[in-house]
């Protein structure tokens, strides 16, 4: 099972993923998740999101670290 969101969308792009949904045959909840997974896979390839990414793994680390001691 999932984690359940709420996300409140302005109502023009409420209009166009529900449009989207119809045309593809598939709920709301499926348009937005796919959405999501593809724009996360995107973010990946972005060699600059991915070291902002390892910096912050770095930090958290250093300050997880410092809780155990």
């Amino acid at each position: 099972m999932g984690k359940n969101l709420t996300l409140r969308l302005p109502d023009d792009l409420a209009r166009e993923v529900q449009a989207v949904a119809r045309v593809d045959a598939k709920s709301i909840n499926e348009t937005v998740r796919t959405a999501l997974e593809e724009a996360i896979e995107r973010r990946k390839g972005d060699p600059e999101f991915v070291e902002r990414l390892a910096r912050i793994i770095e930090e958290d680390k250093e300050l997880l670290e410092r809780l155990t001691r």
